[in-house]
């Protein structure tokens, strides 16, 4: 989707569209690090932007929906962090590079060619040091999974991850299980993608 249907999506509904929590898989990859400078790309309405700052990140938070970026500007201010935000699209968004100590990239859909271009940039944005953490649902979640894009195109695999990280030193990399609440109170699991890599010192 465009911005503009992004943008509709999200303004069509009250509240949060997703959780203001953070994504399991980013809390499990960043804990531990030491907080620095962070980039947040395709960040949504900013639950995991907001939660970096939360944990004394200095996060620069971008998104090409101006209506989701208002979203995640109330949510920093009513946990009282604050948050760069910026209105771009990431397919063409080129950080400084060697600038940030820790890139995210989650839930990004992207035709391959796209997803090459973005994770490129990510690559170079990265300090000696610093990592690159990328969760999103996995193709196998259209058979073994619930939820997510149905095109076979957009999901990820960790192979095609990793393939786009040359340089960098993998630490994670595999298809992960995320268990998703249901109406009757359940559970069932849907499959993410999660890569985390390092660029050497």
């Amino acid at each position: 989707m465009d911005s503009s249907a992004w943008d509709t999506r999200y303004a069509s509904t009250p509240g949060l569209v997703w959780t203001a929590e953070p994504n399991r898989f980013v809390v499990e990859s960043v804990s531990g690090l030491t907080p620095g400078a962070a980039l947040d790309l395709a960040a949504g309405e900013g639950r995991n932007a907001v939660w970096l700052a939360e944990q004394g990140w200095r996060v620069t938070a971008v998104d090409f929906s101006p209506v989701a970026v208002g979203r995640g500007r109330e949510l920093a201010a009513g946990r009282d962090v604050e948050v760069e935000w910026r209105v771009a699209d990431v397919t063409a968004y080129r950080p400084v590079p060697g600038s940030y100590d820790l890139v995210l990239i989650s839930y990004l859909h992207l035709p391959a060619d796209d997803l090459a271009g973005v994770l490129a940039a990510a690559k170079q944005a990265l300090r000696p040091g610093g990592s690159l953490v990328v969760v999103g649902h996995d193709l196998a979640n259209l058979t073994g999974g619930t939820g997510g894009p149905q095109d076979p195109a957009v999901l990820l695999t960790p192979e095609a991850v990793v393939d786009g990280l040359a340089g960098l030193h993998i630490r994670r990399a595999e298809t992960a299980r995320r268990p998703v609440a249901t109406t009757d109170g359940g559970t069932v699991d849907a499959l993410d993608t999660v890569v985390v890599a390092s660029r050497p010192d």
